[in-house]
């Protein structure tokens, strides 16, 4: 898998969970807006980190990283959802979008810790 499609992967999910924190609402803003926020941006920017290593076992840290930041935006889009935020429908791009992403990851971090163990 290429790193490159990840990254662009994680780039249109922050993007997709960046548009759709705008649907909170204003009470939030300090409280899930900001979360979501942060941990959607988190992913290209820890993706973007690891790449950027030259030992793999650090790529696979960062890319942990990136997968743990992934699981907390993809929880409060479950959340927000429940909690009546915004409707399921509106919220499906991203889930889509996270749900790829995160099988990237795992693969990718899989993989390089195959390689750590040679």
């Amino acid at each position: 898998m290429h790193q490159d499609i990840i990254l662009q992967k994680a780039k249109r999910y922050a993007h997709a969970v960046y548009r759709l924190s705008k649907l909170l609402p204003k009470e939030e803003q300090f409280g899930l807006t900001s979360q979501i926020r942060r941990a959607a941006v988190s992913v290209p920017f820890n993706i973007v980190e690891g790449f950027a290593r030259k030992s793999r076992k650090t790529e696979a840290q960062y890319l942990t990283i990136a997968y743990g930041s992934l699981k907390e935006s993809q929880f409060i889009i479950e959340f927000a959802i429940k909690e009546s935020y915004f409707p399921e429908a509106s919220a499906q791009h991203a889930i889509s979008l996270g749900e790829e992403v995160a099988r990237m990851l795992w693969v990718k971090i899989k993989t390089l810790q195959k390689h750590q163990e040679k």
